[in-house]
């Protein structure tokens, strides 16, 4: 049974969920996409609801591992900002588990090193 919660489809309402629970976190537009980023500092994700994917800045060694995990539902953008670390995550068909791993990822690296230490996730 655990199973099939692990890799529910991650709907809008959720990932805005999940997104927001990080500290310091607010919801901003960004051209057709709703964009989260840290109040002050720069965006670390986008959700773009007609397709339900959502779009994360990492580094490229983060993203080629991520990749490696879950090839089927994460994978670099296909321009010039997937060569840069963008990454885009299939949210009908990913693990919750993996989302919020990548998502904190992306998160702590927009936020200074010394926040980093007390980062943790209030989902």
């Amino acid at each position: 049974m655990d199973f099939f919660v692990n890799y529910a489809v991650i709907s809008e309402l959720r990932y805005i969920e999940i997104a927001l629970s990080f500290p310091k976190t607010e919801q901003v537009k960004h051209f057709d996409r709703i964009a989260f980023k840290v109040k002050g500092k720069r965006m670390f994700s986008t959700y773009l609801d007609k397709n339900n994917t959502a779009n994360l800045f990492l580094t490229p060694a983060q993203q080629k591992q991520f990749c490696e995990k879950d090839p089927d539902n994460i994978y670099p953008v296909p321009n010039k900002w997937g060569e840069k670390g963008a990454t885009t995550l299939e949210l009908d068909t990913i693990s919750i588990n993996l989302l919020i791993e990548v998502l904190t990822v992306a998160y702590n690296e927009v936020i200074s090193p010394k926040e980093k230490s007390r980062t943790q996730t209030r989902i």
